[in-house]
């Protein structure tokens, strides 16, 4: 087991309390005193990495319930368990997986040499910091989404400024103040939105600029980074399906899917977008869902239950069920509770005979609503999904290894769970990332570290090197030697 050591660093002159942090300048201030840092110190050690690492999840250790607070007090109210378990346990987990597996992530890796030509060469790849990542970071996993970042990049030797949403004032004003107690501001820094910074973040020279959020989002802040040449990584989300084979136990996939829909009030990019049930088992499906919604979220009052973030994204699922509802849908309130604009609590609905022109069909839900489709045939789904954006994830549940198979082989996705819903999201060792619509790159686990690595490819010529008798004018041997080299390799 590591032990965890305090690295307490001396307060660099941008912490200085009269200095406002969240200004255009501030941002290009500190953008220049990490990438002056990292050129002059160079490339991190092994030992200094790891001690970084150590002192993210240390943050995150010693400062538990006063971060809980702090996101509880953004939501209005936040499961206090949806908030260890997603954010807390999650991250901690991740960072300690990473610190396991950093040494060997580290090692420069011995490639294959073309010895026709380059006899006695060798070939290598070293992996190599690349300087400043940033982040903009969302409101709806706030310390998961940065700090499972931040690992990434922190494995790879980098150094990092951090742009937390408008909806998490109170989390990023405690993390500026918390920050300086572990990192220097050359190494780490937070930033919170005040109408202006997101925009000039955006524009900033980063090394590598990841982004989680909308798509329509995503595609300005590219927009933004390429003047730049720099390169991004989005996590964009979108409309994830389920689709649940007749065959497979209802209850265990109602189970499943409805406590993935209820978690963080479905406020998650790969929550269940909406469900596909065989035309056999709605009438089922519907009862098994009521039963055990009356179970488990019996009161969307109760403190377990998420409140909507803010009035904007509350009156956005008001106006979505009303449209739906408009144009000739069913819908079910699943919690028999009225939305609450005061609490902004809403309860969990089901949403059956969706059409093409409503707006549950065409947007991302980030709620706890869940459009309901039926079907007959395995093909019905997948044509139905592959004509939209690729999803950022895709639950089959099935028993049938050759349907799941059916639907991997034709159904694009950023990521799978089979039989589940959303936990392939919190698999240290699998990459996380979409794909066209959903997004672009990974990060988590060693994908992470390559996502936020340059990996140097570098030729060692031998000290005797046969080209040497391939060199102009070129005669006959020349000529004989190049054509037996390319008739043996053809």
């Amino acid at each position: 087991m590591t032990t965890l050591s305090k690295h307490v660093t001396e307060p660099s002159v941008l912490h200085n309390e009269n200095h406002n942090l969240n200004t255009p300048q501030a941002l290009t201030q500190c953008l220049d005193q990490q990438r002056q840092a990292f050129v002059q110190h160079g490339q991190e050690s092994y030992e200094e990495r790891k001690q970084h690492l150590l002192n993210l999840k240390l943050l995150l250790i010693e400062n538990r319930e006063a971060l809980i607070e702090a996101i509880n007090k953004d939501y209005g109210n936040r499961s206090y368990h949806e908030t260890l378990l997603a954010e807390v346990i999650t991250v901690t987990s991740d960072i300690s997986s990473t610190i396991k597996h950093l040494k060997k992530w580290m090692k420069v890796q011995k490639r294959s040499v073309d010895h026709s030509l380059y006899f006695g060469a060798k070939n290598r790849v070293i992996p190599q910091a690349i300087g400043v990542v940033g982040f903009i970071i969302p409101w709806n996993f706030p310390l998961n989404l940065s700090f499972s970042g931040l690992s990434s990049a922190f494995a790879a030797g980098n150094r990092s400024m951090v742009k937390m949403s408008e909806n998490s004032v109170h989390l990023s004003e405690l993390l500026q103040q918390l920050s300086p107690k572990y990192f220097k501001q050359d190494k780490l820094q937070f930033f919170t939105e005040t109408g202006k910074v997101g925009i000039e973040f955006s524009t900033l020279p980063f090394d590598h600029l990841m982004f989680t959020g909308s798509g329509v989002t995503g595609r300005k802040v590219m927009a933004a980074c390429a003047p730049n040449l720099t390169p991004v990584t989005l996590e964009l989300g979108g409309k994830s399906p389920a689709v649940i084979d007749p065959k497979y136990p209802l209850d265990k996939a109602v189970e499943r899917i409805m406590f993935v829909k209820q978690f963080n009030a479905g406020q998650i990019c790969t929550t269940v977008d909406y469900a596909f049930v065989h035309e056999s088992q709605l009438t089922a499906f519907i009862e098994v869902t009521k039963k055990w919604v009356k179970k488990h979220c019996p009161d969307i009052h109760n403190k377990d239950y998420t409140s909507i973030i803010d009035d904007t994204a509350f009156t956005r699922l008001i106006e979505t069920v009303e449209d739906a509802k408009i144009h000739g849908a069913t819908i079910i309130n699943l919690s028999e509770q009225e939305p609450d604009a005061k609490t902004r609590k809403f309860p969990l609905m089901l949403i059956l005979d969706a059409t093409d022109e409503m707006t549950i069909s065409q947007r991302e839900t980030f709620g706890p609503i869940m459009m309901v489709k039926t079907y007959q045939q395995a093909d019905e789904v997948i044509n139905y999904i592959v004509q939209g954006d690729r999803p950022l994830a895709f639950y089959p549940f099935s028993n049938d290894k050759i349907l799941v198979d059916h639907y991997l082989k034709n159904v694009l996705s950023g990521g799978v769970s089979v039989n589940d819903a959303l936990f392939h999201v919190g698999q240290h060792d699998l990459p996380f990332g979409g794909i066209g619509g959903s997004g672009m790159g990974h990060y988590h686990g060693y994908e992470g570290f390559l996502t936020f690595s340059k990996m140097r490819p570098v030729f060692y010529q031998a000290s005797f090197s046969s080209l040497k008798f391939l060199m102009p004018p070129y005669g006959k041997f020349a000529t004989r030697t190049l054509n037996f080299i390319a008739k043996f390799k053809s």
